[in-house]
């Protein structure tokens, strides 16, 4: 394992915009877009081993709002199928606006066939997030919901206040009547269950559950997130595409252990890139920076009964704003060029993203071999400068006329890959 820190020489290698390559971006170019030899064992079916949960690890691609709406559906589908994705993350990623819940779960029930149809093998993503509105007032609770949680069957809807903490902490946290919800309280768990058995039920075997660590204020001992997540297992091995549903979540702590049990399949984090402000739009990565996850994923008992010491992991390109002097450096905290991560991306020339996904694939499966890249696929930008809204790696045309142009730089990467 190389050094977590970066010499001047490293830098002079791997820091964007310098015109050296990584090795890995030399042999992708090499050997241009052929598939690597040998078929990768997908198959799994009500557990998952290591090797397989890698091998989808390994292809995992943010594919935010594929089935709410965002972009061209076809177009998308085939840029997939072009690079050779198997893990879609956040495809049904609906933050908020629970008025339009239902409405989006019928178009995602539609929209989700010709996914499957492009690669059976496909896992979808979805979210469940830590975030609840007032719109979520206008939800009726569905009677197998009830039933799930032994609760009492009547005719009602979701009730938005009865989610909360009691003690106020995190109300309008994402602005007004819009919270972080308690995952002790038992209508955030039937919420909860809601969500993930609705997606199980549209064909989705993946959900991430967002920034646990924010919800489990009153669950030091995470009995109340076990309940959450067996449910939804349980709702899996009876209705899954394949009985089972992979479980992750950003994790700046390491993971969720209860009893020696990780009560997660895989971890997930932001990749917590780091400006070089003294070098125009240049932004690295570092062992320790900020609450970065590398090396620290903690290991125990997976729920598909593997023991590992690190729990393999994915870190993405996140998204959460602009600061209030965008473009700027030196903004501090997770500001990278006073922007998140994937509008700084996207701010930097086509061959520097080109460039700089090379690296960063490199880095990560150097630095840490529990970690994997998820490439950006499909992500909201907040540009303030441009008015640039989202980011699609698709090559542009007519169907994606404002695509930046990754869809081949990962193919490549992926196809030069041998580990996974």
């Amino acid at each position: 394992m190389p050094s977590p820190c970066l010499n001047r020489r490293d830098f002079s290698r791997l820091a964007l915009g310098i015109g050296a390559c990584s090795a890995l971006g030399r042999a992708a170019r090499a050997t241009g877009v052929s598939e690597p030899s040998g078929p990768r064992n997908y198959h799994f079916d009500r557990t998952i081993s290591r090797e397989v949960l890698e091998h989808y690890l390994g292809r995992a691609i943010t594919m935010e709002g594929l089935l709410n709406g965002r972009g061209d559906l076809d177009d998308n589908v085939r840029m997939l199928k072009h690079v050779g994705a198997k893990f879609l993350g956040r495809s049904l990623c609906l933050w908020a606006g629970e008025a339009e819940l239902l409405r989006n779960f019928e178009r995602a029930k539609e929209q989700i066939v010709r996914v499957f149809a492009a690669d059976p093998e496909m896992i979808v993503q979805a979210c469940v997030f830590e975030i609840v509105t007032t719109q979520a007032d206008q939800v009726p609770v569905p009677d197998w919901a009830f039933k799930a949680l032994g609760q009492p069957v009547e005719e009602r809807n979701f009730r938005y206040d009865d989610m909360l903490y009691t003690s106020g902490r995190l109300r309008n946290h994402w602005g007004r009547n819009a919270s972080v919800p308690d995952v002790s309280r038992p209508e955030t768990q039937l919420w909860f269950h809601f969500l993930a058995a609705s997606y199980i039920d549209l064909g989705v075997e993946a959900i991430h559950f967002g920034q646990v660590e924010l919800m489990n204020g009153n669950d030091k001992d995470l009995a109340h997130y076990a309940r959450v997540l067996d449910r939804a297992r349980s709702h899996a091995a009876q209705h899954g595409r394949r009985h089972m549903l992979l479980c992750d979540a950003h994790v700046p702590g390491g993971g969720l252990m209860r009893d020696g049990k990780l009560l997660l399949d895989f971890h997930s984090f932001p990749l917590r890139i780091m400006e070089v402000s003294d070098r125009p739009r240049e932004g690295i990565l570092k062992v320790g920076f900020l609450d970065s996850l590398y090396g620290r994923s903690r290991g125990g008992l997976t729920p598909s009964g593997w023991a590992c010491e690190h729990l393999p992991y994915l870190v993405e390109i996140d998204n959460w704003g602009a600061s209030k002097h965008p473009g700027e450096p030196k903004q501090g905290s997770v500001w990278v060029w006073g922007y998140d991560e994937i509008t700084w991306f996207a701010h930097l020339t086509e061959k520097d993203r080109n460039e700089w996904l090379r690296y960063a694939w490199d880095w990560v499966r150097k630095t840490d071999p529990n970690g994997f890249l998820q490439m950006p696929g499909s992500r909201t930008l907040r540009s303030p400068l441009d008015d640039q809204r989202w980011y699609f790696a698709n090559t542009p045309s007519p169907a994606v006329p404002k695509g930046y142009g990754q869809e081949e730089t990962i193919r490549a990467i992926w196809a030069a890959d041998s580990s996974t």
